[in-house]
């Protein structure tokens, strides 16, 4: 039943602080089935899947399999792969595109490179912005019932810049999406929250946070935009995050010189499941308690 569903339960929870962090994303066309544990479990060659895996270790970089949306025959061979590879640190975003006719190309990738925000690894630079949506659904059925309808209205309209991708964390807030370069990911997403974000860019309404950032920092980041009024994707930088007696102290400064001190604690929700089918357990969420200029 639709009330036992995941997002259904977990519908008063805080989405800040919520995103997998990630410097930088590396992004696969892999069409046909995905599995629970992807990227292994698809038919992306399980070799190059391990050997991608492990070269990501380390490297702040994230591998998402991506596929356009729609129906999805269980194609093992196509011709030609699209990957893309984004940068999300503030002031140095970039998106880059190549197509490869075989995935083992991508073992040439300099990992660390890229994850330190190095760009040539693709070479074709993209304008963007581009929008994953998460449709895992045999990883919970959630992301497939509320996603897959809002990237298929997203993508009969903006064609290759919307795209279904594998697990981003957070079933429980499906509708689920990453907005590439900038790693700002979202939750509870509309259709015409999706068509505002890659027409006018990043919002903070309804976000997870920015990948680039631990959670902490996700949430202080969002806490300075929405209280002192900041659009400008390029803004702020976190500049430090320490931990303090049950929560975090985390420095937030702008580019124009200003700064913020952003205090924060950890908040218990009573049980419940962070995927559909999964036992019940407490649910752990960031407060803020105050944001004050340093």
């Amino acid at each position: 039943m639709d009330g036992d569903r995941c997002s259904v339960i977990a519908a008063d929870e805080p989405l800040a602080g919520t995103t997998a962090q990630a410097a930088t994303w590396l992004c696969v066309e892999q069409p046909g089935p995905w599995g629970r544990d992807t990227p292994m479990d698809s038919h992306l060659d399980e070799g190059v899947a391990r050997e991608l895996v492990e070269q990501t270790r380390g490297t702040g970089v994230r591998l998402a399999l991506i596929r356009r949306p729609g129906s999805h025959p269980d194609r093992h061979h196509p011709t030609a792969r699209h990957v893309y590879l984004a940068h999300t640190a503030p002031g140095r975003t970039w998106l880059e595109h190549r197509e490869v006719a075989e995935p083992k190309e991508l073992l040439d990738l300099d990992l660390a490179r890229a994850g330190a925000g190095e760009p040539g690894e693709l070479g074709d630079r993209v304008s963007g912005p581009l929008l994953l949506v998460c449709t895992n659904g045999r990883r919970d059925v959630c992301c497939a019932l509320r996603g897959r309808p809002i990237a298929a209205a997203l993508a009969a309209e903006r064609g290759d810049r919307v795209w279904e991708c594998t697990h981003l964390g957070g079933h429980r807030f499906a509708p689920t999406a990453v907005l590439l370069p900038t790693g700002y990911a979202y939750g509870r997403l509309t259709v015409s929250a999706a068509r505002r974000l890659l027409s006018d860019g990043p919002t903070a309404q309804d976000c997870r946070g920015r990948s680039t950032w631990s959670p902490p920092g996700q949430v202080a980041e969002l806490a300075v935009r929405d209280r002192v009024g900041i659009d400008d994707p390029d803004a702020l930088l976190v500049s430090a995050v320490s931990e303090t007696d049950g929560g975090w102290l985390a420095m937030v400064s702008h580019v124009d010189g200003r700064g913020w001190r952003v205090a924060m604690v950890e908040r218990v929700w009573p049980d419940r499941s962070a995927s559909c089918g999964a036992a019940p357990k407490p649910a752990v969420s960031i407060e803020v308690l105050d944001v004050r200029p340093s």
